[in-house]
């Protein structure tokens, strides 16, 4: 379990004794739905006011939320859908189980909140299925504000009416696309779907419905007590509000830390207490596992938003920091991260299902000292061959980390297939492996 270091806003004066409803409200909680019942808010304020903060997904695509409200029909008859993807598998990430666990309330009123916006009356959380006690907990906690007439028939007397249910996942990497994920929900093997149509047309058993990250809906509640333009202050333009880094790897305090989009990454690494061991920072993955990775220099320079990162040429992704040192094999780490994507590709997809099993054998024969001289290339043309060729987006999920890691770290590719071992020592491994233990 990781410890809250830092959180200014979801994460604030949150904690294993403080996540009940009592200390929700005493924070201020379930004030925002009050308030919008109570005076009958217009749904379309909603809506503007998101798009005024400039929230954009936490989940990792970084999409306007604002405009993906606007998306939804609401004056269409019938059931619509509000769902909360918890299914946070990707290696790196680990915040969206600690707003569960140390702030599940601030969740239930975003998606409330969301709800009233669009006109939904049901709502789903998909929570991912290798945290099972976060499940229980939000359970309670679903228990807990239908009790005090937050969900329900009729919520606060407003006769608005909204039922939320928790949803427990498989373990599956990719139920976290949305439409994989609405597959799960159905009962059907966890697959992502042909788009068009998207969710907003046809989503949960084909009836409209919006998806967001868990943060994205803990942020809702913030955002409508200051305002939009507030919300959007606290960032820079384009990139509004708080935002939620999961720093892992070799440093001193690994955890989840809350922070203004645009703070640079010396910063956020000056939190984290530095480089462990006092060693030199290598290199870094900004975004999660499935976002290229950056060397130290370029890293050092940047800031934490989705606009710098992308012209870094990286990604802010779900916000996951995994920081790297220099008793690193870049070769090595490659290969583990190969051969997750190959095992938790879906197979539906022949260029993803077959092609993530030549990444992570190629790679791995170079991590062997069996690479051959034509391999950097081979590995190359087979990203190519993956990337916008599959129903997802996991094909470039896993063909971006390949690219980048012999973009900028080709030398130590180059010293496996030649000198058949690493450029980094196994003792020097050894070394960095053994302060990550005692840490």
């Amino acid at each position: 379990m990781t410890t809250l270091r830092l959180g200014q806003m979801i994460l604030k004066d949150c904690g294993e004794k403080s996540w009940r409803l009592a200390d929700y409200e005493a924070r201020g909680g379930y004030q925002a739905l009050r308030r919008v019942l109570q005076e009958q808010w217009p749904p379309e304020r909603i809506v503007e006011e998101v798009k005024a903060s400039a929230l954009r997904g936490r989940g990792g695509a970084g999409f306007p939320t604002g405009l993906k409200w606007s998306f939804m029909p609401r004056q269409f008859p019938g059931e619509k859908y509000v769902v909360c993807n918890s299914d946070e598998g990707e290696p790196g990430t680990f915040k969206d189980r600690d707003i569960l666990r140390y702030n599940p309330h601030s969740v239930i009123e975003g998606m409330t909140l969301a709800a009233y916006a669009m006109g939904a009356s049901r709502g789903y959380n998909y929570i991912h299925g290798e945290i099972y006690e976060v499940y229980e907990r939000f359970e309670e906690a679903i228990a807990e504000a239908r009790a005090a007439g937050y969900l329900g028939e009729n919520i606060l007397g407003s006769g608005f009416s909204f039922e939320l249910y928790a949803h427990l996942g498989y373990g599956a990497y990719i139920c976290g696309e949305e439409t994989a994920l609405l597959e799960s929900i159905e009962g059907k093997k966890g697959q992502p779907r042909f788009k068009p149509p998207f969710p907003a047309s046809y989503g949960l058993y084909g009836r409209p419905t919006t998806i967001n990250n868990t943060e994205t809906f803990a942020s809702i509640p913030f955002l409508l007590t200051m305002g939009g333009e507030a919300f959007h202050r606290l960032g820079k333009p384009n990139n509004g509000g708080m935002k939620i880094f999961s720093v892992s790897g070799h440093v001193n305090r690994p955890g989840n830390y809350e922070l203004p989009l645009g703070t640079p990454f010396a910063k956020l690494l000056e939190l984290a207490g530095g480089v462990r061991g006092g060693r030199r920072l290598k290199a870094v993955i900004p975004g999660g596992s499935s976002t290229p990775v950056l060397p130290a220099a370029v890293m050092m320079e940047c800031t934490l938003d989705y606009d710098s990162l992308a012209k870094a040429g990286s990604m802010l992704g779900s916000g996951a920091v995994i920081v790297m040192d220099e008793t690193t094999c870049m070769v090595r780490a490659l290969e583990r991260l190969s051969y997750f994507y190959y095992e938790e590709s879906c197979g539906q997809c022949t260029p993803c299902r077959e092609g993530t099993g030549w990444l992570y054998r190629v790679v791995h024969r170079i991590e062997r000292g069996e690479g051959r001289s034509e391999d950097l290339d081979l590995l190359q043309r087979v990203t190519t061959q993956i990337m916008g060729r599959t129903i997802c987006a996991l094909g470039e999920a896993a063909s971006l980390p390949v690219q980048s890691f012999i973009n900028h770290f080709r030398d130590e590719f180059l010293h496996h297939i030649e000198k058949k071992c690493c450029l980094v020592p196994r003792e020097v491994q050894r070394a960095g492996s053994e302060i990550a233990v005692e840490a």
